[in-house]
């Protein structure tokens, strides 16, 4: 929670800093350690040198304290200069001083009274009562008490919310750090998400609940304990709680898994239980524990050889108080975490975390709403088309949008633009995609030839296989670590058969391929390529079961709990694994290598193309090899879904035409009637 704070005019606001009470100290300790005595220079000495000093007419006053029984006496100009010296040992340079001065022990008043009357000085006598002795102690006791006030302050100081959560601090190290955000005072809701229809409906169950329980109770229901959101980074998981808190209208407890952790055992247990306290006093309320990962892993992983695990003790605590507070109390628990995989069995079970929300990357549709949202503060020109956009951003989250709404700001302001085109936009996604774009980058002739026959090549490849992605544009200027890219649609396919896996690793293969065929050599150019092939093709042996020799078989690690040191295979059976790998990409290798091949014509127009103008785009490839054979799945998504809506507007309009069919008649009537 953000406090604003006024101030007057358009100065900075006069704020309190501890680090002038620091400076004040430092400054006065260095005092006193460079003041060597600056009014004076005191000795002591017994009874009988300071009468022998007093005989020798050494003193010019003489302060008697009666009630600690002691005599203060100033020396002279000569008795000074014989028993103190003057160089400071500090500064190591001389130094003047007001007065030196000499104390001693007297044995009684009435004693010194007769000593100095037999000595003959002329010293001036002055008598101290006994009330001096609490003024001297006083002065010794005051800079005891300074300096413990100074220490209560700064305990006090660190205590008082220490990392911006509630009881934070020395002190208060065991208290809960959540923010709280009680009724109203957030303004996210659910018009601010966009997309995630499914998990929405979900949410906006549980807000229901806290809003109206007893609908839900009187039928003997029981309202949900917890709701974990589960998804990919970047997805809207944390915005979906927000959103929840604007709109349920009840105290919100917002933390994070880490904010358990600490360095001290019993930390973590502690705080778990001051948080579910605190939240049972403000009840009906919402918890929210952002990557639960971080204290809900499952337990008996990695436990330091059987020691104390403060983790484990958290998450007991944790599990305890989720599955102990009463069924109807109207507390709800909401977590996020991009890991479920990782968490134990016992948080996921029914009672503790009743429903499983899978908050999933947002699909063509979802992104258009996705886009338009991000989209509402920016100045944008005609020119900019949303479905467009939304095709060119496959495999995006929310995140990712909002990032590239914000480079496309960037980019148009460095132009000096007064709105954003589509060219700024589609800048944006290849910079998010491809890194900055490296115009200066040396490169000689040939290696700029050997460049665009590689990315030619996938090109090729790709507008004449049935699965192989979509091309979009081609270049040849590097980006990032790329020396050249060619950028594709991905299918968002939700099942991928056999031949659309070949199909991609056949066109991926394409462009070491081509450089085999035209050039007669290879090059280090496709060491991604090939890293992206091997792993498809050992995916399709070993988890696909997409072998001929291997068929019908997932070689899954058969323990289950991720620290398996042997393979769940024999040693033949990683040789056949390996071998029909290799078959695999083979065999895709030779078909990329017939493609370009067959079409080496269109090929070398390609290649001229790209280092005349760097950039081509679909069309261009169009116009070399003709119209694509097949249509996206892309496009299909986006006319099935124009049809929908096209029916649905039909219904509409006939349910309409009804209705007017139906008051009609009676106008007829008295229209015949009339006659």
């Amino acid at each position: 929670m953000i406090e604003q704070k006024k101030t007057g005019g358009s100065g900075r606001p006069f704020r309190f800093n501890e680090l002038w009470i620091y400076a004040i100290i430092l400054a006065i300790l260095g005092g006193l350690f460079l003041w060597d005595g600056g009014f004076g220079e005191n000795k002591d000495m017994s009874w009988n040198e300071f009468r022998q000093m007093m005989n020798q007419g050494a003193f010019t006053q003489i302060t008697v304290d009666r009630g600690e029984k002691t005599a203060t006496a100033q020396l002279n100009k000569r008795a000074a200069d014989s028993l103190f010296t003057h160089r400071s040992p500090v500064l190591g340079r001389e130094q003047k001083r007001i007065e030196y001065t000499v104390k001693t022990q007297i044995p009684t008043v009435d004693r010194f009274a007769e000593a100095y009357d037999t000595s003959g000085t002329t010293a001036k006598v002055e008598y101290k009562e006994e009330s001096s002795r609490w003024i001297s102690l006083t002065a010794n006791i005051v800079p005891f008490i300074i300096i413990a006030l100074f220490w209560i302050y700064i305990f006090r100081r660190s205590s008082g919310g220490a990392g911006g959560g509630v009881g934070g601090g020395i002190f208060n190290i065991s208290k809960s750090k959540a923010q709280l955000y009680e009724k109203e005072s957030t303004s996210v809701t659910f018009n601010d998400v966009a997309g995630l229809h499914e998990a929405k409906v979900e949410i906006e169950e549980i807000v229901h609940f806290l809003k109206n329980p007893a609908k839900y109770t009187q039928l003997g229901g029981k309202i949900p304990k917890g709701a974990l959101l589960v998804g990919p980074p970047g997805t809207g998981k944390t915005l979906l709680a927000k959103a929840v808190a604007g709109e349920a209208h009840v105290p919100f407890f917002s933390l994070a898994g880490s904010d358990f952790v600490e360095m001290f055992v019993g930390v973590g247990a502690s705080r778990v239980r001051d948080l579910f306290k605190t939240a049972k006093e403000k009840a009906p309320c919402i918890i929210f524990i952002d990557e639960i990962d971080a204290v809900g892993r499952a337990r008996g992983r990695n436990n330091n050889l059987g020691g104390n695990d403060e983790r484990e003790n958290t998450l007991n605590q944790l599990l305890t108080e989720m599955d102990g507070f009463g069924t109807n109390s109207g507390i709800i628990v909401l977590a996020a975490t991009n890991r479920a995989d990782i968490l134990d069995a016992a948080l996921l079970r029914a009672g503790r975390f009743d429903r499983q929300i899978y908050v999933d990357l947002p699909d063509v549709h979802d992104r258009k709403e996705i886009f338009l949202v991000h989209l509402r503060p920016l100045k944008i020109d005609e020119s900019v088309d949303v479905d467009l956009l939304a095709r060119r951003t496959p495999g995006f989250s929310g995140a990712d949008i909002a990032n590239i709404c914000n480079e496309a700001a960037l980019i148009a302001a460095r132009a000096g633009k007064e709105f954003i085109s589509r060219d700024d936009f589609m800048n944006a996604v290849d910079r998010v995609v491809g890194g900055l774009e490296k115009k200066n980058k040396m490169t000689t002739e040939e290696e700029r030839h050997s460049i665009a026959l590689h990315e030619a090549g996938h090109a090729t490849v790709s507008w004449f296989l049935q699965y192989a992605n979509p091309l979009v544009k081609v270049t040849i200027v590097p980006r990032g670590k790329a020396l050249g890219a060619a950028w594709y649609l991905p299918e968002e396919r939700q099942i991928t058969t056999t031949q659309a896996l070949r199909d991609q690793m056949c066109a991926t293969l394409a462009g070491r391929a081509a450089e085999e065929v035209f050039l007669g050599r290879i090059s280090t150019g496709a060491a991604n390529d090939l890293e992206h092939t091997t792993k498809t093709a050992y995916a399709m042996v070993a988890y696909y079961g997409m072998s001929d020799k291997l068929p019908n078989v997932n070689y899954y690690d058969m323990q289950g709990d991720g620290y398996g040191l042997t393979k769940p295979y024999s040693d033949r059976t990683a040789e056949l694994i390996d071998e029909e790998a290799r078959e695999i990409v083979r065999v895709e290798y030779e078909r990329a290598k017939e493609l370009l091949r067959e079409h080496a014509e269109g090929l070398k127009t390609l290649t001229q193309l790209l280092l005349d103008r760097e950039v081509i785009y679909t069309e261009d490839v169009e116009h070399i090899f003709g119209k694509r054979a097949w249509v996206s799945r892309t496009d299909e998504m986006i006319l099935e879904r124009e049809e929908k809506n096209q029916e649905k507007e039909q219904g509409q309009g006939q349910e309409q035409e009804q209705e007017q069919e139906s008051t009609t008649p009676t106008t007829d009537t008295e229209a015949t009637s009339n006659e």
